[in-house]
């Protein structure tokens, strides 16, 4: 009977740390930022614009026969002094375009010059060195106004590697 009691104690401990682990991760994906979810009508504002930005969630090293996990974070700035923007969507794909994961639900409003953040975590392995984020977002007329970049960064013994990649403009449209 003690066995038998033992073994259901353990079962529980294991299940909840289970579920810490998986609350921890979701907590991860919206780092350190508060953000304002709004319901907006897209039509009305002046400009779409949808994002490629690449994302090397892992590289190969030596010779070619080992892959080099990454930390990624999407970042996404807004550079207006005045206008605000607002993202529609933050899909990230994998090297087939096959999409991961939805990172966002619901029309985030950046106001002007602030910054938002998603983060792939480092064990993450099935978006491939060719992974990348489709980024939707709108505003009233500005094209230029964000800046959207990821960061990679990985580091194994003494070894570490980071750097930038820059979103590419795929499609883009004036509504009004």
């Amino acid at each position: 009977m003690k066995t038998l009691m033992w073994s259901f104690a353990l079962l529980l401990v294991f299940s909840s740390c289970s579920l810490d682990r998986q609350t921890k991760i979701k907590k991860r994906s919206h780092p350190s930022h508060i953000y304002n979810f709004v319901d907006i009508t897209h039509q009305k504002l002046g400009y779409k614009e949808t994002d490629y930005v690449p994302v090397y969630s892992d590289i190969y090293h030596k010779d070619g026969s080992e892959r080099f996990l990454l930390t990624t974070t999407l970042s996404i700035r807004n550079t207006s002094f005045t206008d605000s923007a607002y993202i529609v969507s933050a899909v990230y794909n994998d090297s087939y375009g096959k999409k991961l994961a939805e990172y966002i639900d619901s029309t985030i409003l950046l106001s002007p010059l602030e910054s938002i953040e998603f983060v792939v975590g480092e064990k993450e392995s099935q978006g491939g060195a060719g992974a990348h984020f489709l980024v939707d977002w709108t505003a009233r007329d500005n094209s230029d106004q964000l800046l959207i970049q990821t960061v990679m960064i990985g580091s194994y013994g003494q070894q570490g590697i980071s750097f930038t990649a820059d979103a590419k403009i795929i499609k883009s449209a004036y509504t009004k």
